[in-house]
């Protein structure tokens, strides 16, 4: 089986061509294969993204207007409390003026606000306690008012006090606390 072997060499345009010196003698003569490269490449020119866009604003402003905006928009925290602070001193004016000014506005006068007393519809049932010799029985009564599992219904009643029902209307809390108590379990409705 023959090996054939050939060897390439590289050359670029700007560099003299290679020494007509002979390379020293071998018993194998291979072919010499030059590839050139263009020593000048096209550049193309880089284009700058932009790598943060500025709104556009809803109302037109002066340029001076967006000049300011600009600067104090890039101030540190406490470079605009200084400024905050130095306009509330040249104005006469504090943030604190206007906040009753507004409060005043939004609050309705005494003959429109009656009194509402919104009644409590939905309610939250919470176990609090659970004797050691009334697991069982409360066990079997979570998983009856809950269809959950074994292992979930006596995770459940460890680590109280835990929310049992949620949003529950006041008869299905009071039939619960019922049964709950019946078999031994401490029960707040809230």
């Amino acid at each position: 089986m023959a090996l054939a072997i050939s060897s390439f060499g590289l050359r670029s345009t700007s560099l003299p061509p290679p020494s007509t010196a002979t390379p020293p003698q071998s018993t194998t003569a291979f072919p010499r294969r030059t590839i050139e490269f263009p020593q000048t490449t096209t550049v193309t020119p880089h284009t700058r993204r932009a790598t943060h866009l500025r709104p556009l604003a809803a109302v037109e402003a002066p340029e001076k207007i967006v000049e300011l905006g600009d600067q104090i928009s890039n101030l540190t925290l406490a470079d605009a409390q200084k400024l905050v602070e130095y306009l509330q001193d040249k104005l006469g004016v504090s943030a604190a003026a206007f906040a009753p000014v507004a409060g005043v506005a939004a609050a309705p006068s005494q003959a429109e606000a009656a009194p509402v007393v919104e009644e409590k519809t939905e309610f939250d049932v919470v176990i609090e306690e659970v004797p050691s010799n009334a697991r069982i029985a409360t066990i079997k009564v979570v998983r009856a008012l809950t269809n959950l599992a074994l292992k979930e219904a006596k995770d459940l009643i460890e680590g109280l006090p835990k929310k049992f029902k949620e949003q529950v209307s006041k008869e299905e809390a009071e039939e619960a606390k019922k049964q709950l108590e019946e078999a031994g379990a401490k029960i707040a409705i809230v």
